[in-house]
């Protein structure tokens, strides 16, 4: 594998990041006019400039929620508690040490209570910045292994991560949502329609089940491509704030196989975490497709990286 320099591969990342947040809002108004091509009986762009501050305020309207209640949500689907300081001085001694060496505030420390080896960093300003670790994350690894994963999460921070997937799961949950209720209303409205000109009733839905569909399946790409990216992103990060890549790789091999946590189920919070992959004894066949559609690159890709810098 050829070796690409770490600010190169910060500036590549963050680059084809942007694109991929961009393609968000265009896939929906895409989405938009395609179905106005179809079922608008009049000028199709005055349609859709009509439509589109609609669109954009019941977006504006889903941010808000999810901006509010991402905390509370997080914190209910985790379990994670509070890290006290007297009986984890040596998580706090190197989450201090690395943000002092880069002039960041000291993010809330969590814990949840498992076995299983993550991490993630979830917050969407000082205020609530959290780093959270699971037990056996914290008794399992030694010193320079444990400051390169709190560098991974710190750097998620820094790179304002969580807003990112906050605006992919907005996006994808409206697409979701949209999908879902235009497949309602075919299953036990449109079927019954008595309009047969494909510009009202059953016409009119099947439109807008097969264009939002399409627009989930391409929103989920997005999504997961920008995860896989940010996650490159932290992980180079990280190697530049400790100067020790090989402690951040050797994480990850322990990591590896090791990371399922059995209580947490909802996948949107599985994807902030440190790994989320499918574990050492996932079949090998259709690999090509299942990354695609991977919140996270192969580990296996992650640690040959690190090992390059």
């Amino acid at each position: 594998m050829e070796y690409v320099g770490l600010q190169q591969q910060i500036t590549s990342n963050n680059r084809k990041s942007i694109l991929l947040l961009f393609g968000f809002p265009s896939i929906l108004l895409l989405g938009l006019y395609v179905v106005l091509i179809f079922l608008s009986t009049g000028n199709t762009n005055e349609a859709f400039l009509s439509a589109t501050p609609y669109v954009l305020g019941f977006t504006g309207v889903w941010f808000l929620i999810a901006y509010f209640g991402h905390s509370r949500m997080i914190n209910y689907a985790t379990g994670a508690k509070s890290l006290e300081r007297k009986e984890n001085m040596r998580v706090y001694n190197l989450t201090e040490n690395l943000c002092m060496s880069v002039g960041m505030k000291i993010p809330i420390l969590r814990i949840i209570e498992s076995t299983a080896l993550n991490a993630f960093a979830s917050g969407l300003n000082e205020k609530n910045h959290t780093v959270t670790l699971t037990r056996g994350i914290i008794d399992k690894l030694d010193d320079d292994e444990l400051e390169g994963v709190i560098a991974h999460e710190l750097m998620h921070i820094r790179n304002n991560d969580v807003r990112l997937l906050i605006i992919s799961i907005v996006f994808v949950g409206i697409f979701s949502f949209i999908l879902q209720l235009a497949f309602r209303s075919f299953l036990f409205g449109g079927g019954r329609s008595r309009k047969k000109d494909g510009k009202g009733g059953a016409g009119a839905i099947i439109v807008i089940l097969i264009a939002s569909a399409v627009a989930y399946l391409i929103s989920m790409v997005f999504k997961f491509a920008l995860s896989r990216k940010r996650e490159y992103l932290a992980d180079a990060g990280a190697a530049e704030m400790t100067k020790n890549p090989l402690g951040l790789a050797n994480a990850l091999r322990k990591i590896s196989g090791n990371s399922k946590i059995e209580t947490i189920k909802n996948d949107d919070v599985k994807e902030m975490f440190i790994e989320n992959g499918p574990g050492k004894n996932a079949s090998s066949l259709f690999s090509g497709i299942r990354n695609i559609f991977s919140t996270h690159p192969p580990i296996e890709k992650r640690i040959t990286l690190l090992e390059q810098f």
